[in-house]
């Protein structure tokens, strides 16, 4: 288990969460979507105007806050890092889970907002959400190794 304080562990994951956020969306715009012609999604700012007291909007300030929801729910990722680091996990063993702790409540809470339907998804969008937020899980992880401290 880490020597690290419970702060700087959660502040290490929220760096990471939010690189390994920016690590996905760079994927996304990048390869992902112009090889599957997908447009940008905006479940993230769904999600936000169903469990915030916020009005959905529309244009910019939708697009703001889909990307305030985007990196604000990728920290959670990092934190989840750190929690699974405290529980002495680590390399892929930790991507592993925090991959499928995360995706999948993640999954589960917006199919219970009503956010999701999964039972409708193709093969594609499957394949394209679990592997964008692989590459966010794996980005994520890495990104919270190299922010250890030197001394492990």
């Amino acid at each position: 288990m880490s020597d690290e304080g419970v702060t700087t562990t959660v502040g290490r994951g929220i760096v990471a969460g939010l690189v390994g956020t920016a690590v996905m969306t760079a994927f996304q715009k990048l390869v992902e979507m112009p090889i599957t012609g997908r447009a940008e999604s905006y479940a993230p700012a769904s999600f936000a105007e169903k469990v915030l007291p916020i009005r959905r909007r529309s244009g910019g300030e939708r697009r703001a806050v889909n990307y305030a929801a985007h990196f604000g729910i990728g920290t959670m990722w990092g934190v989840a890092f750190g929690l699974a680091e405290r529980a002495d996990l680590r390399g892929q063993r930790a991507v592993a889970t925090v991959f499928g702790a995360v995706y999948t409540g993640d999954a589960i809470l917006n199919t219970a907002l009503g956010l999701y339907k999964p039972w409708r998804w193709s093969l594609q969008d499957w394949v394209i959400d679990v592997g964008d937020k692989l590459i966010q899980a794996e980005a994520t992880g890495l990104v919270y190794q190299r922010l250890a401290p030197t001394s492990r």
